[in-house]
């Protein structure tokens, strides 16, 4: 009955989608919404998007391992992403009246630049999309009995999301946000009422997170803590800042007061929301407490999950899976559109210039849709061959590669007048084979990758562009210097 009732509910999403889909007439359409919408609908689907798998069933699996300063990369580096970009990024890009952020790029640094960011960018989205799908395909397991496989499942959740994101775009997803973060807001808000209930009240649950410690924020006084504790808290912070999903909600405003309003009103309900899983997961230690520390030590992100299904009413399970396919399928289409929008954009269009005209733009959205799709095998593949991996690693890893190849030129080239081309190939080059080399070397046991490939990335962006001009004004004050010596001996 729980299972006919969530496919139900993936119906119901499907039919709102492909209804909100008839509003799609152009590629601006299907990539911002025509920038037409209105402040509560940014605020909704930035705060849908970002509250995906990891938030309902990664974060609470870490929290109970190793308390908030486990979680320290998320909610809260990605939460002041959103509010980094509402308060510095968004008003900026806004007026400048583009499709993607890598068209940023290539106005700022060329067409070089433009493809190895859109690339980079392209190539972060894959672990966040498969975390999305690897829990689609959890759900359909647990809600089963086991009669689905977790692989199956993922074919299935990855179909439910195509069906209104390959026609409908950002309309579509914009829509479907906000419908699902209502149900999302209601259904764990509900369950973390029912069982503050059962584990006898709400400063019960808080007073065991205390005494086991976990509200410890801030790490250990000692210089590797510290500098892995900055490296977790900046690779969402900065990471997460020039993707195209977030760049998506800001040019999808009807106004820019809604473009730099919605994200810092979307992170704030972000990272304080976050709390409610983390506190669901605490009431399982005192409602099932030998199964729940048995799950801990086997696979933590099936304690929220088991608490529902074990001790809860069927209505509740209904609200629980509903919150949790809400999360799921917000940030998969959200994720899915991105990447897709900015490779037709940004790499495509380098062999296949866009013609001019309704039939051009109409090619470029048949083009777009196209790569939704192609996208969407390759991520359900990507997330079938790392079956196993726990989710929030999967976010995590994924913004690392934006982190220290895109997010220093993107920063420079707002603020920095003198950042160049050359400082940008210089910025991407070090960041990237920096942190590299210190993924794959015992290096990076002593100091995180994240963190070196982001220094030498800032190292690269000074260096590339101030070092050519030092050069020139050197050889320049040189002839400058012989010249007066030839006159003088004459």
């Amino acid at each position: 009955m729980l299972l006919t009732l969530v496919i139900l509910y993936l119906l119901g999403t499907i039919a709102i989608g492909l209804w909100a889909a008839k509003r799609v007439k152009t590629s601006a359409d299907f990539a911002i919404a025509g920038r037409n919408l209105p402040l509560f609908m940014i605020v909704t689907t930035t705060f849908a998007t970002w509250f995906g798998s990891e938030v309902v069933l990664g974060i609470p699996a870490k929290f109970v391992e190793g308390g908030l300063n486990a979680v320290v990369e998320d909610p809260f580096g990605a939460g002041m992403c959103l509010i980094l970009v509402g308060l510095f990024f968004a008003a900026k890009l806004y007026k400048m009246t583009l499709l993607t952020i890598s068209d940023f790029y290539r106005e700022r640094y060329g067409r070089a630049v433009e493809v190895i960011c859109s690339l980079i960018i392209i190539l972060s989205y894959l672990g966040w999309v498969s975390a999305q799908v690897t829990a689609l395909g959890l759900v359909f397991n647990l809600l089963s009995d086991g009669a689905i496989s977790i692989p199956l499942g993922m074919v299935i959740g990855t179909v439910s999301i195509l069906a209104y994101t390959l026609f409908g775009g950002m309309w579509s997803v914009a829509v479907t946000d906000f419908v699902q973060m209502i149900i999302l807001v209601l259904g764990l808000s509900a369950c973390a009422v029912f069982a503050a209930g059962m584990a006898g009240g709400a400063d019960k649950v808080v007073g065991l997170a205390v005494s086991q410690d976990l509200f410890r924020f801030w790490p250990e006084p000692t210089f590797q803590q510290i500098l892995f504790f900055i490296a977790a808290a900046i690779t969402m912070m900065f990471g997460s800042i020039p993707q195209q999903d977030v760049f998506q909600r800001v040019m999808s405003a009807n106004n820019v007061g809604a473009a730099t309003k919605g994200p810092v009103i979307g992170g704030i309900a972000y990272i304080l929301f976050a709390f409610v899983p983390m506190f669901l997961v605490v009431s399982a230690l005192i409602i099932i407490p030998e199964q729940a520390s048995q799950l801990v030590k086997e696979d933590p992100q099936k304690v929220l999950p088991t608490l529902v299904m074990t001790q809860m009413p069927f209505w509740l399970q209904v609200m629980f899976f509903g919150a949790l396919l809400s999360a799921l399928k917000s940030t998969a289409s959200a994720t899915l559109l991105a990447p897709s929008v900015t490779f037709v954009e940004n790499i495509w269009r380098q062999f296949v210039p866009r013609l001019a005209g309704a039939s051009g733009d109409r090619r470029e959205l048949k083009t777009m849709r196209i790569a939704v799709l192609i996208f969407s095998l390759c991520v359900l593949a990507y997330a079938i061959a790392l079956q196993g991996t726990p989710i929030y690693d999967m976010v995590s890893g994924a913004y690392q590669v934006t982190l220290v190849g895109a997010f220093v030129p993107l920063v420079a080239g707002l603020f920095w007048p003198r950042a160049t081309t050359q400082g940008a190939i210089f910025s991407i080059v070090l960041g990237i084979v920096s942190w590299i080399l210190f993924q794959l070397t015992p290096a990076g046991e002593a100091f995180p990758a994240q963190l070196a490939g982001f220094l030498m990335a800032a190292i690269g962006m000074v260096i590339g562009s101030l070092g050519p001009q030092a050069l020139k004004n050197k050889h320049g004050s040189h002839h400058r210097l012989l010249g007066v010596q030839g006159s003088g001996g004459a």
